[in-house]
């Protein structure tokens, strides 16, 4: 033990033995003064306190231990707040209508008649292959469908000079002659590449001369009239959204703008390897701001559940789960609760609480299930006449002994 706590100790033992000393043994106050210690030091350790005294003390402490007998609690009204009623995601957007244009014939490219950017009509031809045999096949095949109707023509002028099975053989011929000619026109007609739906031509990377093949991309068409957003949302919103339903957006790229859509198509499946689904919005691109491929923030909002919430104090525990007290007049009741999401100032729970009811946040070591409390701050019973509630009989006499002492 260190020097000045052995000092300390000393010194503690050494006044209670003299006070000690001084009380209980005749002549011990003489020889202080003698000492050198003042009277009143002497009067104030020897003197013994009053009897009268004393009992008003010890009736005041059996007051204030009566008074105490009462739990005094700290508590907070229950609230009602709202879960579920907005859902966020990040997703990314694409063209409403996007193709990719490849030739229907193999060749060496002659002309590309259109540019990166330029907005293009469904069914506009954006570039062409070399033609020369196909426009002389199709020429041949035009000379024999005309021999063949011509034929057909003269057999019928004939009559019965000619036999019916010439007669039928020149048909067919005149068919097959036809067919010819269609197969011709066709073969010439795909040696020009055409635009499949109207939109922005992307970035060409062929050139005239270039041989292509029918899987050979010429150029990408977008038509960004509108933006689709692929989001993807967790599984317990599945059954809440629906086609049609309300979206606002914005691009990430474009924080101060808000954009208004649609939820347009909803998948059919949830994903086993995220329990998520995946959901597409429609939005309007009137201004031709947004692109493809961009990043959108998508925002959602539903009706929610409500649940009731309280401090995250008054959460109390026990072998059967999770519970809080109410407070009802100056009973408690234990009221089950179990936790469906926890905040750094609220928890919300599922309880049979409402709104307003009283919690117990603070002193809850003491309660019992219908037992009696006194909330801090509130008026207590016994102060109902305007008296303080903690004045006792020894508090009385007390105030009796010391206006008798006035006088």
């Amino acid at each position: 033990m260190k020097l000045w706590k052995q000092l300390v100790i000393s010194l503690v033992i050494l006044v209670i033995g003299v006070m000690a000393w001084v009380r209980f043994v005749p002549g011990a106050g003489a020889m202080l003064a003698k000492v050198g210690v003042s009277a009143p030091i002497i009067e104030a350790i020897a003197k013994p306190q009053p009897a009268e005294e004393t009992a008003g003390q010890g009736r005041r402490g059996q007051g204030q231990g009566a008074g105490n007998q009462t739990p005094i609690v700290v508590t907070q009204a229950a609230d009602m707040a709202v879960v579920n009623d907005r859902l966020n995601a990040i997703g990314n957007g694409d063209a409403i209508l996007s193709a990719t244009v490849t030739p229907l014939a193999t060749g060496n490219l002659t002309e590309v008649l259109v540019k990166s950017g330029d907005r293009i009509e469904q069914g506009q031809v954006i570039a062409r292959l070399d033609s020369d045999d196909q426009k002389v096949a199709a020429a041949q095949a035009k000379l024999n469908r005309d021999n063949a109707s011509e034929k057909v023509e003269r057999n019928r002028k004939l009559g019965n000079a000619v036999a019916i099975v010439a007669i039928r053989d020149a048909e067919f011929a005149l068919q097959g002659a036809e067919l010819a000619l269609q197969t011709a026109e066709l073969d010439l007609k795909r040696r020009d590449i055409i635009a499949p739906s109207k939109g922005i031509v992307g970035i060409i990377t062929v050139n005239p001369g270039d041989y292509v093949t029918t899987s050979t991309p010429i150029a990408v068409v977008d038509d960004r009239s509108q933006i689709l957003v692929d989001f993807w949302v967790p599984e317990r919103f599945a059954n809440k959204i629906s086609v049609g339903q309300a979206v606002s957006a914005t691009a990430i790229a474009q924080p101060g703008s808000e954009l208004a859509g649609v939820v347009h198509a909803i998948d059919n499946r949830i994903d086993q390897a995220s329990r998520t689904l995946r959901v597409r919005a429609r939005i309007d691109n009137p201004d031709d701001t947004l692109r493809a491929g961009m990043s959108f923030s998508v925002a959602l909002t539903f009706d929610g559940d409500q649940y009731p919430t309280v401090n995250p104090l008054s959460i109390q525990w026990s072998a059967d789960g999770s519970y809080v007290w109410r407070v009802a007049g100056d009973k408690t009741e234990k009221v089950p609760v179990k936790i469906v999401q926890r905040n750094a100032d609220k928890v919300l729970v599922d309880a049979k609480l409402t709104k307003g009811d009283v919690v117990v946040t603070e002193g809850v070591q003491r309660l019992r299930d219908g037992g009696t409390v006194q909330i801090a701050g509130a008026p207590a019973a016994g102060a109902a006449d305007g008296k303080p509630a903690g004045t006792s009989r020894g508090d009385k006499e007390q105030k009796v002994t010391e206006a008798e002492a006035a006088k």
